[in-house]
């Protein structure tokens, strides 16, 4: 079977492997589609934390059931299902309070071991959602969405408050029609105006910011004062981070989802004066992924995969999917 792995930083080659046999405990599945993220960009130009080459890539997958035992799930063989790509062992104090999705040992698909970007991959079945009633598009952006859906509920978002989202990539634009779906009022910001664009005239956000034009006065105008309540970041950029909590009210959260690899640094009397409750939101958990499943029809999929290639085309298109002027929303591959 055909496989793509990204050797070096810049470098992907398509090979060709034997194809997996399934163990005890695993489904056999046949890759139908995989989702470009953040974490893929960053492992392709060499700046992903966790991260070791050579590496297969991708665990936003559409996938279908070829191999699978007897289990609790009732999932069958020609099932669509999704894959909760986040490996936890199951016993340390995280797994044991709940928190999988912060294992000590966690193992992420795609990250620390192969992922999807190959024709047919095996999983434990525990991972695996049934999703007959989703297409592959949906299927490949339920894991960036139930990344959102757990900051959502990190945050304890209700109806009524006003939050600021940074950063209109998808798990930005995730969290923000999450956040509509609670009831919050949202005001997205970013420095490129298309993706601001989008995230008013196909989100529908209240009010949109560009981060070059004075934002923590603009969101003080929109705010009669009071700021926003809560505050997410989804860019990742040390720059971005390091004001969030400028545009947060006294009283509020600051919700850290976007992952740099560096130090950050705050002025301590600014976030004291505030009592800033700054909480980190990592991956997702299975209640968030069954969110996202039971809402995904309200998310309009079809705008926001914007790209879309079968494998044989993804090495020449990927370079392009770096740059902004290429108008990139999702990017997906389809095998």
């Amino acid at each position: 079977m055909k496989y793509i792995v990204c050797e070096e930083p810049g470098d992907f080659q398509l090979k060709e492997k034997e194809a997996p046999i399934r163990k005890k405990g695993e489904a056999l599945l046949k890759v139908n589609k995989v989702g470009i993220c953040g974490t893929d960009l960053h492992a392709y130009t060499g700046n992903q934390a966790f991260f070791t080459y050579p590496r297969i890539l991708g665990h936003e997958l559409a996938t279908t059931v070829l191999e699978i035992d007897e289990n609790d799930k009732g999932i069958e063989a020609g099932d669509n299902v999704v894959i909760m790509p986040y490996l936890s062992c199951g016993h340390c104090v995280a797994c044991r309070n709940g928190k999988t999705n912060c294992c000590t040992q966690i193992q992420v698909l795609g990250i620390h071991t192969d992922g999807g970007m190959q024709e047919q991959i095996t999983v434990p079945v525990d991972i695996l959602l049934p999703a007959k009633h989703l297409t592959n598009e949906q299927m490949a952006i339920v894991e960036p969405l139930a990344i959102a859906a757990h900051s959502i509920r990190r945050a304890q978002i209700v109806a009524g408050e006003t939050i600021v989202v940074v950063g209109c990539g998808p798990i930005g634009i995730g969290i923000m029609k999450l956040a509509q779906i609670e009831g919050a009022k949202v005001i997205a910001l970013d420095m490129n105006q298309d993706r601001l664009q989008y995230a008013k005239e196909k989100i529908g956000v209240d009010h949109i910011v560009n981060v070059t034009e004075d934002p923590v006065k603009q969101i003080s105008e929109i705010t009669n004062g009071d700021m926003a309540t809560a505050v997410f970041d989804a860019s990742g950029h040390k720059g971005a981070l390091e004001q969030g909590p400028s545009y947060m009210s006294h009283g509020g959260r600051y919700i850290l989802v976007g992952l740099s690899k560096g130090e950050l640094t705050f002025t301590h009397p600014a976030i004291h004066a505030k009592e800033t409750t700054l909480m980190c939101s990592r991956n997702a958990t299975v209640a968030d992924f069954e969110r996202v499943i039971a809402i995904l029809d309200q998310f309009p999929t079809e705008s926001f995969i914007t790209h879309n290639v079968h494998f044989s085309e993804m090495k020449e298109n990927f370079d392009s999917w770096l740059k902004p002027a290429t108008g990139v929303i999702k990017a997906t591959v389809e095998f």
